[in-house]
């Protein structure tokens, strides 16, 4: 299964932003308290409605999200 699935945007919920499972848990909000250094376990422990696999979920969306092309002008 691709882990993406996991992630959904409904325009009418945290304005369009992508969020897990039809949760209120933003993609974003996840994301962010990794880059602050929270664990996996630290963030599961915050939201009790998480699984692992969100949290990996939300990493391989940022790294699709990411993953383009760059032109650069010469």
């Amino acid at each position: 299964m691709n882990p993406i699935t996991r992630i959904t945007i409904n325009p009418n919920q945290c304005g369009g932003r992508p969020c897990i499972r039809g949760m209120r848990i933003r993609v974003k909000d996840v994301l962010d308290l990794l880059a602050g250094g929270a664990t996996q376990e630290e963030i599961l422990a915050d939201f009790p409605d998480l699984e692992v696999e969100d949290i990996r979920a939300s990493i391989a969306y940022a790294a699709c999200y990411l993953d383009h092309t760059v032109l650069v002008a010469a």
